[in-house]
């Protein structure tokens, strides 16, 4: 029970970050009558090289296992530029004596809109592997979605014209400056499922890590009942970076918290 609530755990945090990217994240001024719009990088906290590691606690572990969140790089993609950010998490060699865990997941997040534009998450569970693609297609508001198994199964979902992936929503959040008591919507497409969280923006609070207290804002992230998802907690930096220094998610099983250990760039 206690293995498989890790697996659920990590895939919500580090695969399923179902927080993300909605209507505020696309607002942009319009330019005027006639003019040809100009075509603008967004400006963001974050940049190509930022590696974040985390401690994984869960339940009575205290370090259940580590997770990694990097920007591996901005390069050329579908026709525009974007960053490829990459996530990973593994168990502590004593969980991982008793079962076998690892998981996977990457975005390209244009640099002009935000958007995915590609999202993959691939797991292991044991002798289960599983690999888990979403191709994105804003303008026709649509998503094709891929399951690869031992068999393939694929479909297309109805998306918003500003979904997020569940990844690329961690790093749009940082990019939306919000006040205490502010809340916003939010699409996400994760999972071939399509649906809005909720995001509250919450007070500023001290927060302990192996380096010292920093500070940092909390946002509580709710999504809808039928999403099957679990509401999670994240708390931003106050400093210019807006870095995610801690995230978690409460579980039949227990809690289960991502709390920052490293940070390089």
């Amino acid at each position: 029970m206690r293995v498989k609530a890790f697996s659920i755990a990590a895939a919500l945090l580090i695969g399923g970050f179902s927080a993300a990217a909605g209507d505020a994240a696309q607002a942009a001024r319009k330019p005027s009558a006639g003019a040809a719009p100009a075509k603008r990088e967004r400006a963001v906290p974050f940049k190509a090289g930022e590696t974040l590691t985390y401690d994984v606690s869960w339940s009575s572990y205290l370090t259940a296992g580590t997770a990694t969140i990097r920007i591996a790089e901005k390069k050329p993609s579908y026709s525009s530029v974007a960053y490829y950010i990459v996530a990973e998490g593994r168990p502590t060699p004593l969980v991982s004596k008793l079962y076998s865990l690892y998981y996977k997941v990457d975005t390209l997040l244009d640099a002009y809109s935000l958007l995915p534009q590609r999202g993959s998450v691939y797991s292991e569970e044991g002798k289960r592997h599983r690999m888990k693609t979403t191709l994105f297609d804003h303008p026709r508001r649509s998503a094709d979605f891929q399951v690869e198994t031992r068999t393939v199964v694929k479909k297309t979902i109805a998306i918003s014209a500003v979904a997020q992936d569940p990844l690329g929503a961690l790093f749009v959040l940082r990019s939306i400056p919000l006040t205490a008591g502010e809340k916003i919507t939010m699409p996400i497409c994760d999972g071939g499922t399509s649906y809005k969280v909720l995001i509250e923006a919450g007070p500023v609070e001290a927060i302990k890590l192996a380096s010292g207290t920093v500070q940092a804002q909390r946002f509580s992230v709710t999504p809808p009942a039928e999403a099957g998802a679990r509401a999670l907690v994240v708390w931003l930096s106050t400093d210019a970076a807006r870095v995610p220094v801690k995230m978690s998610a409460q579980l039949p099983v227990g809690a289960f918290v991502l709390t920052l250990s490293s940070r390089g760039s």
